[in-house]
């Protein structure tokens, strides 16, 4: 993709708020509520502004992609252990991993009352494919055959529909990709793939800052900057129907700020937690604070369309990258919150392997400045690194630059954006001057989701202009394996191979750091950080 949120693009240092689904696994509920349970309750929830207009196909970070998940629910999930879960399909079926056949569960409908059909997920995912409509996402269509007459690298479109997309009748429609991919049905998870009522194509502009779903929860108001509320849908025939009357998703300049109303009652669930407040929270809170593994992982990224990364020797990386004394400041700074990664593949899905860089994610100075001597060093001898001011990023992000600079003597600084908007923003513009904070959560539980949707030169969620002909062939070859395991399989030699061509560095793999207040129970948090919604429940006033 362009994601994960996946798309998805992680907003916050001390966790991540986005990601699969909520039929993902969670948390203990220890401090559950005993008061009696209003299930027309409203909570809020600490968040903020989405980049783009509220499309599936058009958003890829985390403050967009959780409401999105909320107003609209996809043809599978999955579960905490990988297994897949129909949600709106009563089956997905295919004899050859190229030609799959979707059938539809009968009785769903859209918030405005119309009929889910074939139709809506065929004419959503052509209309997201289609260059004209400039959909972040639209890479993820890709595998499907007609994506090149449709979305052409060069000159003008051929087509406007996708020919490996067939209507059968109102519930059943097929899917013919250009080749076998046998992890396909994984992807079909992540809400680029929502369907669309009729009424979108009418005003999609509107329809963004209004939008009609399928999912749990529909649309109230989006007061920009400020929140946006959604609330139950009585009418919602999925398996994850809300506990509760609706969610308010409350903007905030910082994770400071969000603690505190959250230790005053003032916002009930909270995604992160500031590195100011690790080493307390847990007291704070008690058996309200979670502390939990998932799938994410944080990694700094050259900006390589730059003129100090363009024809950079991946030494220089190795070096920065061995510069970083992860084990300290992710003990320290993080307050042991995360864990020092060492490959490109977040923990907790299929494929993940320890130790798939090498050397190069273990601090040693001396190697560090060798090897930026060897590839011939940093050019201007100054890096800075990009973030958002809003995800509590600047304590870990001056402790990287103070390893970096005591270890080789390479300046280094932290590059402040208001807000995760403009950071990514600045990354879409290609106005990032250095490096990058990039952090990343599945989409669907499969390293090639941290491999190809971030490495792949034509891949969405590719921001740095990293491009590799070789890379790009063993995806190709890794996406035509002939079964599940032998995909997954040459994933992994691929993930041992970037280590050579540095794309990015490494940093630590993330945990939800999270907390609630005492007017809420049954908060849990699923694979990818989120807090599943529809299990909340909220006490009688």
């Amino acid at each position: 993709m362009r994601g994960a949120k996946s798309a998805k693009w992680v907003a916050i240092a001390a966790v991540v708020a986005l990601g699969a689904t909520a039929c993902g696994g969670g948390g203990d509920d220890k401090g559950s509520s005993k008061a009696a349970i209003d299930p027309n309750g409203v909570f809020s929830v600490e968040s903020g502004e989405p980049q783009n207009p509220l499309q599936p196909a058009n958003t890829m970070e985390s403050y967009g992609s959780i409401v999105i998940k909320s107003l609209f629910s996809q043809l599978v999930s999955y579960d905490s252990a990988g297994k897949i879960v129909m949600v709106n399909a009563q089956s997905v079926d295919s004899k050859d991993n190229k030609t799959f056949t979707v059938k539809l569960k009968p009785g769903w409908k859209f918030h405005d009352g119309t009929a889910v059909t074939a139709d809506s997920y065929v004419k959503a995912w052509n209309w997201a494919a289609a260059p004209a409509n400039k959909q972040t996402n639209s890479f993820w269509f890709s595998d499907i055959q007609g994506y090149d007459d449709v979305a052409p690298a060069k000159g003008k479109p051929k087509a406007t529909s996708l020919s490996g997309l067939k209507v059968v009748d109102d519930s059943t429609f097929t899917i013919t990709l250009s080749k076998p991919m046998p992890y396909f049905v994984y992807k079909l998870g992540y809400e680029v793939f929502s369907p669309l009522p009729e009424s979108f194509y009418k005003d999609p502009k509107a329809a963004g800052q209004h939008p009609i779903g399928n999912g749990p929860y529909k649309f109230v108001s989006w007061q920009h900057k400020k929140q946006i509320q959604v609330a139950k849908f009585d009418g919602y025939k999925g398996p994850d129907a809300a506990k509760n009357g609706g969610v308010i998703f409350k903007n905030y300049a910082t994770p400071e700020t969000a603690y505190e109303d959250l230790k005053s009652g003032n916002v009930d669930v909270l995604t992160q937690i500031a590195p100011k407040d690790l080493p307390v929270y847990k007291q704070d809170l008690g058996d309200r604070a979670i502390d939990q593994p998932i799938s994410a992982i944080q990694t700094i990224a050259p900006a390589f369309y730059t003129k100090q990364w363009k024809n950079i020797n991946p030494k220089v990386l190795q070096g920065l990258s061995m510069a970083i004394d992860r084990a300290t400041i992710t003990k320290t700074v993080l307050n042991g919150t995360r864990e020092p990664a060492t490959g490109w593949v977040a923990k907790g899905v299929l494929g993940f392997q320890p130790n798939a860089a090498g050397d190069v994610t273990t601090y040693n100075a001396a190697k560090a400045k060798q090897l930026i001597k060897e590839g011939g060093g940093v050019p201007g001898n100054s890096i800075t690194i990009q973030y958002n001011a809003d995800g509590g990023h600047k304590d870990w992000v001056d402790a990287v630059c103070n390893s970096i600079t005591n270890a080789t003597g390479v300046k280094c600084a932290g590059d402040s954006k208001a807000d995760f908007q403009a950071d990514l923003n600045a990354r879409d513009a290609h106005q990032v001057k250095s490096l990058y904070r990039s952090g990343w959560v599945l989409d669907f539980p499969m390293n090639a989701n941290f491999i190809r949707d971030l490495y792949g030169s034509k891949s969405d969620g590719n921001q740095s202009g990293f491009s590799n002909a070789k890379v790009d062939a063993d995806i190709a070859a890794a996406d035509s394996a002939s079964s599940l395991e032998d995909s997954e399989q040459k994933y992994q030699a691929i993930e041992k191979e970037l280590v050579n061509y540095m794309p990015s560095i490494p940093l630590w793999y993330y945990k939800v750091n999270a907390g609630y207040s005492e007017k809420v129970s049954g908060v849990k948090f699923d694979q990818a950080g989120d807090p599943v919604l529809t299990g909340v429940q909220v006490a009688k006033k």
